[in-house]
Protein backbone atom coordinates (compact mmCIF):
# COMPACT_ATOMS: atom_id res chain seq x y z
CA UNK A 1 0.00 0.00 0.00
CA UNK A 2 1.05 3.91 -0.76
CA UNK A 3 0.24 6.06 2.10
CA UNK A 4 1.31 9.09 3.64
CA UNK A 5 1.33 10.87 7.16
CA UNK A 6 -1.43 13.22 6.01
CA UNK A 7 -3.94 10.00 5.11
CA UNK A 8 -3.09 7.91 8.04
CA UNK A 9 -3.79 10.91 10.34
CA UNK A 10 -7.23 11.35 7.94
CA UNK A 11 -7.65 7.68 9.14
CA UNK A 12 -7.36 7.93 12.65
CA UNK A 13 -9.74 11.41 12.65
CA UNK A 14 -12.59 9.13 10.67
CA UNK A 15 -12.62 6.34 8.47
CA UNK A 16 -15.44 7.12 6.50
CA UNK A 17 -13.65 10.03 5.65
CA UNK A 18 -10.49 8.25 4.72
CA UNK A 19 -12.96 6.40 2.30
CA UNK A 20 -14.27 9.38 0.64
CA UNK A 21 -10.66 10.98 0.19
CA UNK A 22 -8.38 8.12 -0.32
CA UNK A 23 -10.19 5.18 -1.52
CA UNK A 24 -12.84 6.60 -3.49
CA UNK A 25 -10.61 10.00 -4.69
CA UNK A 26 -13.90 12.57 -4.06
CA UNK A 27 -12.22 15.65 -4.11
CA UNK A 28 -13.99 18.54 -2.17
CA UNK A 29 -13.00 22.45 -2.19
CA UNK A 30 -11.04 23.24 0.34
CA UNK A 31 -11.81 25.54 3.21
CA UNK A 32 -10.27 28.93 3.90
CA UNK A 33 -7.64 27.22 6.52
CA UNK A 34 -6.35 25.06 3.92
CA UNK A 35 -6.21 27.59 1.51
CA UNK A 36 -4.55 30.31 3.71
CA UNK A 37 -2.17 27.48 4.58
CA UNK A 38 -0.99 26.41 1.03
CA UNK A 39 -0.65 30.15 0.44
CA UNK A 40 2.17 31.13 3.45
CA UNK A 41 4.05 27.75 2.60
CA UNK A 42 4.40 29.11 -1.03
CA UNK A 43 5.65 32.50 -0.03
CA UNK A 44 7.62 30.99 2.92
CA UNK A 45 9.33 29.06 -0.49
CA UNK A 46 9.94 31.72 -2.72
CA UNK A 47 11.26 33.67 0.34
CA UNK A 48 14.07 30.98 0.87
CA UNK A 49 14.05 29.84 -2.83
CA UNK A 50 16.71 32.64 -4.40
CA UNK A 51 20.26 32.34 -3.96
CA UNK A 52 22.63 34.19 -3.76
CA UNK A 53 19.72 37.57 -3.85
CA UNK A 54 16.90 36.55 -1.78
CA UNK A 55 13.79 38.24 -1.99
CA UNK A 56 12.74 41.53 -0.04
CA UNK A 57 9.89 41.78 2.31
CA UNK A 58 8.49 43.98 0.10
CA UNK A 59 8.31 41.21 -2.38
CA UNK A 60 7.47 38.32 -0.42
CA UNK A 61 4.42 39.93 0.60
CA UNK A 62 3.54 41.04 -3.08
CA UNK A 63 3.60 37.33 -3.66
CA UNK A 64 1.12 36.91 -0.82
CA UNK A 65 -0.91 39.00 -2.10
CA UNK A 66 -1.06 38.00 -5.74
CA UNK A 67 -1.60 34.66 -4.79
CA UNK A 68 -4.46 35.60 -2.44
CA UNK A 69 -6.33 37.70 -5.26
CA UNK A 70 -6.12 34.41 -7.32
CA UNK A 71 -7.05 31.99 -4.70
CA UNK A 72 -10.50 30.10 -4.89
CA UNK A 73 -13.07 29.56 -2.01
CA UNK A 74 -16.39 29.13 -1.76
CA UNK A 75 -18.94 30.43 1.07
CA UNK A 76 -17.04 33.02 2.69
CA UNK A 77 -17.77 35.81 4.38
CA UNK A 78 -15.65 39.10 3.16
CA UNK A 79 -15.27 39.80 6.96
CA UNK A 80 -13.86 36.31 7.10
CA UNK A 81 -11.46 37.24 4.19
CA UNK A 82 -10.27 40.37 5.39
CA UNK A 83 -8.99 38.54 8.49
CA UNK A 84 -6.97 36.41 6.72
CA UNK A 85 -5.87 38.34 4.19
CA UNK A 86 -3.83 40.72 7.44
CA UNK A 87 -2.89 37.93 9.48
CA UNK A 88 -0.94 36.56 6.86
CA UNK A 89 0.72 39.89 5.71
CA UNK A 90 1.38 39.97 9.70
CA UNK A 91 2.38 36.59 9.57
CA UNK A 92 5.14 37.08 6.80
CA UNK A 93 6.32 40.22 8.12
CA UNK A 94 7.10 38.73 11.79
CA UNK A 95 8.48 35.48 10.04
CA UNK A 96 10.95 37.53 7.77
CA UNK A 97 12.00 40.05 10.74
CA UNK A 98 12.75 36.72 12.93
CA UNK A 99 13.91 34.47 9.83
CA UNK A 100 16.44 36.67 7.75
CA UNK A 101 16.57 34.25 4.51
CA UNK A 102 20.32 34.43 4.49
CA UNK A 103 20.91 33.29 7.63
CA UNK A 104 20.18 29.76 7.20
CA UNK A 105 22.13 27.37 4.77
CA UNK A 106 19.04 25.55 3.55
CA UNK A 107 19.74 22.35 1.99
CA UNK A 108 16.17 21.50 0.46
CA UNK A 109 12.62 23.18 0.37
CA UNK A 110 9.43 21.00 -0.44
CA UNK A 111 11.55 17.88 0.02
CA UNK A 112 9.59 14.66 -1.39
CA UNK A 113 10.33 11.58 -0.04
CA UNK A 114 9.58 7.91 -0.07
CA UNK A 115 10.05 4.87 2.44
CA UNK A 116 9.84 1.45 2.01
CA UNK A 117 8.35 -0.82 5.09
CA UNK A 118 8.00 -4.33 5.41
CA UNK A 119 5.02 -5.87 6.61
CA UNK A 120 6.05 -9.89 6.18
CA UNK A 121 6.80 -10.74 2.64
CA UNK A 122 4.49 -7.34 1.62
CA UNK A 123 6.05 -3.82 1.50
CA UNK A 124 4.42 -0.99 2.11
CA UNK A 125 5.53 2.65 0.58
CA UNK A 126 5.39 5.65 2.95
CA UNK A 127 5.72 9.20 0.99
CA UNK A 128 5.48 12.79 2.40
CA UNK A 129 6.84 16.46 1.99
CA UNK A 130 9.41 18.04 4.21
CA UNK A 131 8.49 22.12 4.12
CA UNK A 132 12.47 22.97 4.85
CA UNK A 133 15.79 20.71 5.68
CA UNK A 134 18.48 23.00 7.30
CA UNK A 135 22.17 21.90 7.32
CA UNK A 136 22.97 23.36 10.77
CA UNK A 137 25.95 21.88 10.80
CA UNK A 138 28.69 19.60 10.05
CA UNK A 139 26.63 16.16 9.49
CA UNK A 140 23.83 17.87 11.80
CA UNK A 141 20.53 18.73 10.01
CA UNK A 142 17.18 20.12 11.22
CA UNK A 143 13.78 19.36 9.51
CA UNK A 144 11.43 22.41 9.76
CA UNK A 145 7.44 21.86 9.03
CA UNK A 146 5.47 25.14 9.00
CA UNK A 147 2.29 25.44 10.65
CA UNK A 148 -0.42 28.13 10.61
CA UNK A 149 -2.72 26.55 13.09
CA UNK A 150 -3.12 28.88 16.79
CA UNK A 151 -2.90 26.19 19.42
CA UNK A 152 0.98 25.04 20.50
CA UNK A 153 1.42 21.52 21.62
CA UNK A 154 2.95 20.46 24.61
CA UNK A 155 6.57 19.17 24.59
CA UNK A 156 5.19 15.94 25.49
CA UNK A 157 2.60 15.87 22.37
CA UNK A 158 5.56 16.67 20.03
CA UNK A 159 7.91 14.25 21.26
CA UNK A 160 5.20 11.54 20.09
CA UNK A 161 3.86 13.11 17.23
CA UNK A 162 3.80 10.74 14.29
CA UNK A 163 4.05 13.43 10.83
CA UNK A 164 7.72 14.45 12.67
CA UNK A 165 8.44 10.48 13.07
CA UNK A 166 7.68 10.10 9.60
CA UNK A 167 9.50 13.10 8.30
CA UNK A 168 13.11 11.92 10.31
CA UNK A 169 12.46 8.27 8.61
CA UNK A 170 12.44 10.41 5.03
CA UNK A 171 15.81 12.09 5.89
CA UNK A 172 17.34 8.62 6.99
CA UNK A 173 16.39 7.52 4.33
CA UNK A 174 18.10 9.76 2.25
CA UNK A 175 21.32 10.32 4.45
CA UNK A 176 21.51 6.76 5.38
CA UNK A 177 25.08 8.14 7.25
CA UNK A 178 23.46 10.42 9.68
CA UNK A 179 22.89 9.62 13.22
CA UNK A 180 18.91 10.02 14.84
CA UNK A 181 20.72 12.52 17.42
CA UNK A 182 22.26 14.78 14.92
CA UNK A 183 18.46 15.37 13.21
CA UNK A 184 16.48 18.24 15.04
CA UNK A 185 12.66 18.31 14.41
CA UNK A 186 11.17 20.98 15.00
CA UNK A 187 7.58 22.86 14.29
CA UNK A 188 7.77 26.73 13.57
CA UNK A 189 4.21 28.10 14.28
CA UNK A 190 4.22 31.26 12.26
CA UNK A 191 1.19 33.08 14.14
CA UNK A 192 3.21 32.56 17.51
CA UNK A 193 6.90 33.34 16.11
CA UNK A 194 7.90 30.01 18.00
CA UNK A 195 9.68 27.03 16.89
CA UNK A 196 9.65 23.94 19.03
CA UNK A 197 12.30 21.09 18.52
CA UNK A 198 12.03 17.07 19.14
CA UNK A 199 13.79 14.47 18.06
CA UNK A 200 14.07 10.85 18.01
CA UNK A 201 15.86 7.61 18.64
CA UNK A 202 16.24 4.32 16.93
CA UNK A 203 14.00 3.10 19.17
CA UNK A 204 11.41 5.46 18.78
CA UNK A 205 11.28 5.28 15.02
CA UNK A 206 11.55 1.29 14.86
CA UNK A 207 8.41 2.33 16.92
CA UNK A 208 6.94 4.29 14.68
CA UNK A 209 7.44 1.76 11.58
CA UNK A 210 5.28 -0.93 13.22
CA UNK A 211 2.39 1.51 14.45
CA UNK A 212 2.38 2.52 10.43
CA UNK A 213 2.52 -1.16 9.66
CA UNK A 214 -0.84 -1.83 12.06
CA UNK A 215 -2.48 0.86 10.96
CA UNK A 216 -1.88 -0.37 7.33
CA UNK A 217 -3.04 -3.57 8.48
CA UNK A 218 -6.10 -2.53 10.32
CA UNK A 219 -7.85 0.08 6.65
CA UNK A 220 -6.58 -3.20 5.14
CA UNK A 221 -9.09 -5.29 7.11
CA UNK A 222 -11.39 -2.67 6.95
CA UNK A 223 -11.26 -2.22 2.64
CA UNK A 224 -11.94 -6.02 2.66
CA UNK A 225 -15.27 -5.65 4.80
CA UNK A 226 -16.24 -2.68 3.05
CA UNK A 227 -16.32 -0.94 6.90
CA UNK A 228 -15.14 2.45 7.17
CA UNK A 229 -17.66 4.14 10.18
CA UNK A 230 -17.70 8.13 10.09
CA UNK A 231 -16.13 9.35 13.76
CA UNK A 232 -18.10 12.44 14.32
CA UNK A 233 -16.38 15.37 16.45
CA UNK A 234 -15.68 18.81 16.44
CA UNK A 235 -13.68 18.48 13.29
CA UNK A 236 -16.90 17.88 11.81
CA UNK A 237 -17.19 21.67 11.17
CA UNK A 238 -13.91 21.61 8.85
CA UNK A 239 -14.77 18.87 6.72
CA UNK A 240 -15.94 18.89 3.47
CA UNK A 241 -17.71 15.61 3.13
CA UNK A 242 -20.46 16.45 5.41
CA UNK A 243 -23.01 16.84 2.87
CA UNK A 244 -22.65 13.13 1.72
CA UNK A 245 -21.56 11.91 5.53
CA UNK A 246 -24.32 9.98 7.39
CA UNK A 247 -23.52 11.76 10.59
CA UNK A 248 -24.73 14.95 8.98
CA UNK A 249 -26.90 13.74 5.34
CA UNK A 250 -30.15 14.78 6.52
CA UNK A 251 -29.15 18.08 7.35
CA UNK A 252 -28.62 19.03 3.86
CA UNK A 253 -31.01 17.14 2.61
CA UNK A 254 -33.28 20.78 3.46
CA UNK A 255 -31.53 22.37 0.79
CA UNK A 256 -31.00 20.05 -1.47
CA UNK A 257 -33.75 17.81 -2.33
CA UNK A 258 -37.04 17.12 -0.24
CA UNK A 259 -38.09 13.51 0.19
CA UNK A 260 -41.88 12.83 0.01
CA UNK A 261 -42.04 12.09 3.69
CA UNK A 262 -39.43 14.49 4.51
CA UNK A 263 -42.16 16.56 6.63
CA UNK A 264 -43.63 13.45 8.21
CA UNK A 265 -40.18 12.63 10.16
CA UNK A 266 -39.94 16.09 10.75
CA UNK A 267 -42.97 15.87 12.79
CA UNK A 268 -41.84 12.68 14.20
CA UNK A 269 -38.72 14.32 15.18
CA UNK A 270 -40.90 17.11 17.10
CA UNK A 271 -43.55 14.41 19.07
CA UNK A 272 -40.16 12.41 20.25
CA UNK A 273 -38.49 15.02 22.07
CA UNK A 274 -42.44 16.45 22.63
CA UNK A 275 -42.55 12.98 24.73
CA UNK A 276 -39.67 13.30 25.98
CA UNK A 277 -39.82 16.65 27.54
CA UNK A 278 -43.19 15.73 29.64
CA UNK A 279 -41.35 12.26 31.27
CA UNK A 280 -44.47 10.34 30.23
CA UNK A 281 -44.98 6.92 30.40
CA UNK A 282 -46.11 6.75 26.78
CA UNK A 283 -42.60 3.96 26.17
CA UNK A 284 -44.78 2.08 23.08
CA UNK A 285 -45.35 5.32 21.64
CA UNK A 286 -41.60 6.37 21.54
CA UNK A 287 -40.61 2.64 20.12
CA UNK A 288 -43.15 3.85 17.07
CA UNK A 289 -41.32 6.57 16.38
CA UNK A 290 -37.88 5.41 16.81
CA UNK A 291 -39.01 2.73 14.33
CA UNK A 292 -40.11 5.46 11.86
CA UNK A 293 -36.91 6.82 12.16
CA UNK A 294 -34.85 3.88 11.97
CA UNK A 295 -37.01 3.08 8.69
CA UNK A 296 -36.60 6.45 7.25
CA UNK A 297 -32.55 6.24 8.15
CA UNK A 298 -31.81 2.90 6.37
CA UNK A 299 -34.49 4.28 3.06
CA UNK A 300 -31.79 7.43 3.45
CA UNK A 301 -28.80 5.42 3.82
CA UNK A 302 -27.79 7.88 7.12
CA UNK A 303 -27.14 7.93 10.42
CA UNK A 304 -28.17 11.39 12.04
CA UNK A 305 -31.85 13.19 11.35
CA UNK A 306 -32.46 16.84 12.23
CA UNK A 307 -35.58 18.74 13.07
CA UNK A 308 -36.44 21.91 14.15
CA UNK A 309 -36.55 20.75 18.19
CA UNK A 310 -32.43 19.12 17.65
CA UNK A 311 -31.50 15.46 15.97
CA UNK A 312 -31.06 12.07 16.13
CA UNK A 313 -28.28 9.63 16.14
CA UNK A 314 -27.86 6.13 15.80
CA UNK A 315 -25.88 4.55 17.63
CA UNK A 316 -24.79 0.75 17.58
CA UNK A 317 -24.31 -0.94 21.41
CA UNK A 318 -23.47 -3.89 22.32
CA UNK A 319 -25.53 -5.79 25.54
CA UNK A 320 -25.57 -9.39 27.55
CA UNK A 321 -28.21 -11.37 27.11
CA UNK A 322 -28.46 -13.88 30.19
CA UNK A 323 -30.25 -17.14 30.46
CA UNK A 324 -31.20 -17.11 34.24
CA UNK A 325 -32.21 -20.84 34.64
CA UNK A 326 -28.65 -21.47 33.60
CA UNK A 327 -27.27 -18.72 35.41
CA UNK A 328 -28.07 -20.27 38.59
CA UNK A 329 -27.60 -24.09 38.11
CA UNK A 330 -24.11 -23.31 36.90
CA UNK A 331 -23.26 -20.27 39.56
CA UNK A 332 -24.55 -23.43 41.87
CA UNK A 333 -22.50 -26.08 40.44
CA UNK A 334 -19.44 -24.27 39.35
CA UNK A 335 -19.45 -20.44 39.34
CA UNK A 336 -18.51 -20.27 35.67
CA UNK A 337 -19.56 -17.05 34.41
CA UNK A 338 -18.62 -16.64 31.20
CA UNK A 339 -20.20 -19.64 29.70
CA UNK A 340 -23.09 -18.35 29.73
CA UNK A 341 -22.89 -15.15 28.58
CA UNK A 342 -24.02 -14.41 25.09
CA UNK A 343 -23.10 -10.86 23.20
CA UNK A 344 -25.88 -9.34 21.39
CA UNK A 345 -26.34 -5.86 19.17
CA UNK A 346 -28.81 -3.27 19.77
CA UNK A 347 -28.94 0.04 17.77
CA UNK A 348 -30.36 3.48 19.54
CA UNK A 349 -31.27 6.37 18.99
CA UNK A 350 -29.49 9.47 20.82
CA UNK A 351 -31.84 12.57 21.12
CA UNK A 352 -29.67 15.85 21.47
CA UNK A 353 -31.56 19.05 22.34
CA UNK A 354 -30.70 22.34 19.65
CA UNK A 355 -29.42 25.21 22.15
Amino acid sequence: MRTSYSALTTYQQCPLKFKFQEIDRIRVPKGIEAVFGNIIHNCLKFMFGRTPLYPALDEVVGQFQGLWQEKEIIKIKPEEEKAYYEDGIAVLKNFYRLNPPWNFNIVDLESRFEVSISSGAENHTLTGIIDRIDKVSDNSFEIIDYKTSRRLPSQENLDNDLQMSIYHLGITKRWPHIKPENIKLSLYFLKHGEKITTSRSNEDLEKTKNFVVATIDEIKQRIEKNDFPPFPSPLCGWCGYRPTCPMWKHEYQKSIRQPTDKNEIEKIIKEYFELKNQNTQNNKRLAELQASVYEFMNQENIERVFGENGYLTKTLQERFVYDMDKIKQILDELGRWNEVVSKKQFSTLKASKKK
